[in-house]
């Protein structure tokens, strides 16, 4: 019986083992792929930033030509004299 046991380990260990290194190599696989992916998520990321920033400038710009454009409406309108309804005095 103790052949046996010993005849099994002899073949369940090297077939343990190189399961054991195929999965480390496709974890090695999997894991430099996700650095591949995180490191192109960190530069559309930045990328973004990038534009946010620049929109974030585009949108202060409009608003004080906004503005501008408010001050120079209430500039423009004039005081129109107003007309009074004058009274009869007939009674």
């Amino acid at each position: 019986m103790r052949k046996n046991v010993m005849v099994a380990l002899l073949f369940t260990v090297p077939l343990g083992l190189s399961l054991i290194g195929c999965q480390d190599t496709k974890a090695r696989q999997e894991n430099e792929q996700l650095k591949a992916h995180v490191a192109e998520l960190v530069k559309e990321t930045g990328d973004l930033g990038n534009r946010v920033d620049a929109l974030t400038q585009e949108n202060t710009e409009l608003k004080q030509e906004n503005e501008q454009l408010k001050k120079k409406t209430k500039a423009r309108k004039t005081n129109k004299s107003k007309h009074h309804r004058t009274t009869s005095t007939n009674h």
